[in-house]
């Protein structure tokens, strides 16, 4: 019997199981049916960065320059030995290298071709590379091997001559991170490589690379990839994934995803798996923790307004709802931006982030404001998002700065006070009654008191004020109204400032901040003084 059952087995084909023995009974086979059947194996899942990966010049997005310089390049046989790629995370460095790297070693379907700026992707060494499994190109990750060593062992490796490929390609992330020495090693391969080597360098941080490394190389600066392209990309890739998507959701994602592709992929993939196939715009608002975009609007319209009392209830709103208190007055920057640049050009409202109705009310928020108001609302909120990041109660520091930027919204420019200074004493001086000339050394011609001036002893003199009656016996004449004292010097302005409430804040900046160049009636000269606020001027 056993002997039948070893048969059994060895003639069983692979990936089947072997059918029961005839003294087994169904119900012991069912069990072991089930259990072939629950380790079945499964398709495994690739994140979308990943299976969306580039793999050619074509798929890159953002990145035209580049590819028509590599392409002319290719075209005239005139390729650099060393090439350095940088931008910011998640924009395509290493994955441009590995295309680069391909399009070098390319030989195509037939095996005789050249470098292209269109690789094959199916020939031999196409395949390697997209596979991370061909012996001549070799990755390095500078962040976990940063000393001499390192490089002593890759320069040893650079004098033999590549095992199949055209040429022998370096790839080396990160490379900021290398030591100095490290970089003085690699300098002398570097300035003469052999005719076979490519070096691919890629860095967040251009600046750290000595600039004798940057001057033997071929720079290409990748820059973030707009929000309207961002999109179109995510959409095309929902398209694929068979996930249904809102416009405004797509918009969110790209803008959160700040020019980086990665992580724009990385936000769409959770936004899929969050929605379950369906992607709305208030679940991608509440996977970012982002309040909703119009209730933005709302809260800088009060808080600008001075109705401090609508903004604090609708930020504790949105703060039940969920909404991060620094987020909020990110939001609020970032409208205190664009509604500065509608101010400047409305056709900076035709930005492809957002709505159509967030660009009529934009336009309409923009109009009503000056631009002193907005650029000091940027000043406060960018002050303040530091302090809600650093306050032990995030939402408290928020609503303070709600108070102080809708009790400063009303608030005067300090050239708005001059000017209403100057509009004052123009008044004072038309309407001061005028003398009448009658002689006799009077002050005036009107029937009120005169001064007559006593010689006393020791030539001193003292103003006597002394009533007369008019001798002309004039009527009775209506009183003047009294007309605010003119300022005399500029320590009096600033005393005029500090007694009104609403310019407090102002009398304490033109006392601390300003130094006094020339005073005289109607007109003020001074110098700001460092750390002054850029509007005092």
């Amino acid at each position: 019997m056993t002997d039948q059952i070893e048969t059994a087995s060895q003639d069983t084909p692979e990936g089947e199981a072997p059918a029961p023995d005839a003294a087994t009974s169904p119900s012991d086979a069912a069990p072991a049916a089930s259990a072939t059947k629950a380790v079945a194996p499964k398709s495994e899942y690739q994140v979308l960065a990943l299976k969306y990966r580039p793999k050619t010049f074509d798929e890159l997005i953002g990145h035209g320059p580049m590819v028509k310089t590599l392409s002319n390049a290719l075209e005239s046989g005139r390729l650099a030995h060393a090439f350095v790629l940088t931008g910011v995370r998640g924009i395509g460095k290493t994955t441009t290298a590995r295309i680069i790297a391909r399009a070098l070693n390319c030989i195509g379907p037939d095996g005789n071709g050249g470098p292209t700026i269109e690789p094959c992707g199916v020939c031999e060494h196409c395949r390697a590379i997209a596979e991370d499994r061909h012996v001549d190109v070799l990755e390095m990750d500078a962040a976990s091997r940063t000393g001499v060593d390192d490089i002593r062992e890759l320069i040893e490796g650079v004098r033999y001559r590549p095992t199949s490929a055209r040429y022998k390609i370096y790839i080396i992330d990160e490379v900021h991170m290398l030591s100095k020495s490290a970089f003085n090693a690699l300098l002398k391969t570097l300035e003469e490589p052999p005719e076979h080597v490519k070096f691919i360098f890629a860095t967040t941080e251009i600046r750290k690379i000595p600039i004798t490394v940057l001057s033997r190389c071929q720079r290409f600066d990748l820059r973030r990839v707009q929000i309207d392209e961002l999109s179109a990309h995510y959409t095309r890739i929902a398209g694929l994934e068979h996930a249904d998507i809102e416009e405004e959701a797509v918009a969110l994602i790209a803008r959160a995803a700040d020019g980086s592709v990665r992580d724009g992929m990385s936000l769409l993939d959770q936004a899929i798996s969050h929605g379950a196939g369906k992607v709305t715009t208030q679940q991608v608002r509440d996977m970012l923790g982002l309040s909703d975009r119009s209730r933005i609007f709302d809260l800088f319209d009060f808080t600008m307004k001075g109705e401090i009392n609508e903004a604090l209830e609708l930020l504790s709103a949105q703060y039940a709802l969920g909404g991060d208190p620094a987020v909020m007055l990110q939001d609020m920057l970032d409208l205190t931006h664009w509604l500065t640049r509608v101010k400047l050009s409305p056709d900076a409202a035709n930005d492809p982030g957002v709505s159509q109705i967030e660009r009529e009310r934009g336009k309409e928020i923009a109009a009503k404001l000056a631009m002193p108001q907005l650029t000091r609302a940027w000043q406060m909120l960018l002050k303040g998002l530091e302090e809600t990041r650093i306050a032990p109660s995030p939402i408290q520091a928020a609503e303070m700065i709600l108070i102080r930027l809708a009790y400063a919204a009303e608030m005067p420019s300090p050239g708005d006070l001059i000017k209403k200074l100057r509009s004052d004493m123009a008044n004072t001086g038309a309407n001061a009654p005028q003398g009448g000339g009658n002689g006799g050394g009077g002050n005036g011609g009107g029937p009120g008191p005169r001064m007559q001036v006593v010689n006393g002893g020791g030539g001193s003199a003292a103003a006597v004020a002394q009533s007369r009656p008019d001798p002309l016996g004039a009527p009775e004449q209506i009183e003047q109204p009294v007309y605010a004292k003119m300022p005399e010097s500029f320590v009096e302005v600033a005393d005029l400032l500090a007694k009104d409430r609403e310019t407090t804040g102002i009398a304490m900046q033109v006392k601390n901040y300003m130094h006094l160049v020339k005073f005289e009636p109607g007109r003020i000269e001074f110098r700001p003084a460092r750390g002054a606020r850029s509007d005092l001027s």
